[in-house]
C-alpha cells in the first residue's frame, strides 16, 4: 500500500483577500514541494465534493445552508474580521471536507496505507454554527464523524499540532464519548481556548499548552509526557492529524520556535503510535502555516514520513 495525496485546484481558488495570510500561495507552495522527485510514488487523487450530510454530522444544518447560500458570485462576503468567502470558497470548502472523508474511506478500506489532504481553507476553528479563524467547515472533525457513521468506528482521535488551538474540533468532541481531541498549541494565543482545565465530559480532551518562545525541547516533551500517553490510553481505531505548520520559528502569526525537523519527529512518533494502537490508520489534513518556505519544507518532511513509514 502507498500514501494517497488528495488535493484540487479549487482549493487554490478560494481567495479571502489581498494580503490575507491564508492566501492561495500557501497551497501552491505545498504542491510545488510535493512535485520533488522523492514524492513520485505518491498516489495523487482529486479531492471530491463532499456529501453535505457528512458536514452536517459536525455543523448545524442551518449553518451549512447559510454558508452555501451566501457564496458570492463576485467579490467577497466577510463572515468575521478574519474569515471571508470568494466565489470559489464553496467548492473549495466542499473539496477540503470531501478529501478528509475520501481519505478515511481509503485508509479504513485498506486501499491506502495513509493519506495527506493538501487542501484549504483550513477547518479546525470552525464550530458547529460559527465560522472563524479562516475556517468555514471543520474538515478533520467531519472526517472523524464520518468514520463513526459509515465505518462504525467507536473511538476516533484527532491530534492537532497547529500553533493555534483547534477550538472548533474541541467544541465538536468534548461532549461525545468515543471522540478524543489532543492538541499542542501556543497559549496564550488566538483563539484563547486550550487550557489544561478543558478536559471534556469523558476525559476526552488533552491539551498541551506551550508558552510563547517554546522550541523543540518543550514541544517534544509535551508529546512524550502528555499527548502520546493520552492517545495511547484512549486506544483510537483511527488517528486524524490536523497538520498545521505555523509553530515553525519562521511563521509570522505566532511565537513558537519549532524547527523543520520537529515535524518529521512528531509525524514519526504519531505513526509509531498508530502502528501500535490502530493498525497504522492515519489521515492527515493541512491546517495552518503562513511562511511559504517553512510551510513547504515542513510539509515535505511530514509527507516523507507518511510515505516511508
Amino acid at each position: 500500500m502507498t500514501t494517497f495525496l488528495y488535493s484540487h485546484p479549487a482549493c487554490i481558488e478560494h481567495d479571502p483577500g489581498e494580503y490575507h495570510p491564508e492566501r492561495p500561495d500557501r497551497l501552491r507552495a505545498v504542491m510545488a514541494g510535493l512535485e520533488n522527485e522523492k514524492f513520485q510514488h505518491l498516489h495523487r487523487l482529486e479531492a471530491p465534493i463532499v456529501d453535505l450530510a457528512d458536514v452536517k454530522l459536525v455543523h448545524d444544518s442551518d449553518y451549512v445552508d447559510m454558508i452555501m447560500d451566501n457564496i458570492p458570485s463576485e467579490g467577497r462576503v466577510r463572515l468575521d474580521p478574519d474569515t471571508a468567502m470568494s466565489p470559489k470558497s464553496g467548492e473549495a470548502s466542499q473539496r477540503a471536507a470531501g478529501a478528509g472523508v475520501a481519505a478515511v474511506d481509503a485508509v479504513v478500506g485498506k486501499d491506502a496505507k495513509n493519506a495527506f489532504c493538501a487542501v484549504r481553507p483550513p477547518g479546525h476553528h470552525a464550530e458547529s454554527s460559527q465560522a472563524m479563524g479562516f475556517c468555514l467547515f471543520n474538515s478533520a472533525a467531519a472526517a472523524a464523524f464520518h468514520a463513526r457513521a459509515k465505518h462504525g468506528m467507536e473511538r476516533v482521535c484527532v491530534i492537532d499540532f497547529d500553533v493555534h488551538h483547534g477550538n472548533g474540533t474541541q467544541h465538536s468532541f468534548e461532549h461525545v464519548d468515543g471522540m478524543f481531541y489532543a492538541s499542542s498549541h501556543q497559549y496564550p494565543a488566538y483563539p484563547g481556548t486550550g487550557s489544561t482545565r478543558e478536559q471534556g465530559d469523558y476525559a476526552n480532551i488533552c491539551n498541551a499548552p506551550l508558552a510563547p518562545g517554546t522550541g523543540s525541547q518543550g514541544f517534544r516533551e509535551a508529546y512524550e509526557e502528555t499527548i502520546l500517553p493520552g492517545i495511547r490510553a484512549f486506544k483510537p481505531e483511527l488517528l486524524i492529524i490536523s497538520a498545521g505548520f505555523d509553530a515553525h520559528k519562521r511563521d509570522p502569526l505566532a511565537q513558537l520556535e519549532l524547527e523543520t525537523a520537529d515535524y518529521r519527529w512528531v509525524t514519526d512518533k504519531l505513526l509509531d503510535l498508530a502502528d501500535d494502537v490502530c493498525d497504522g490508520r492515519v489521515v492527515s489534513m493541512l491546517e495552518g502555516g503562513y511562511d511559504l518556505d517553512a510551510l513547504r519544507d515542513s510539509v515535505m518532511e511530514h509527507v516523507q514520513s507518511l510515505m516511508e513509514h
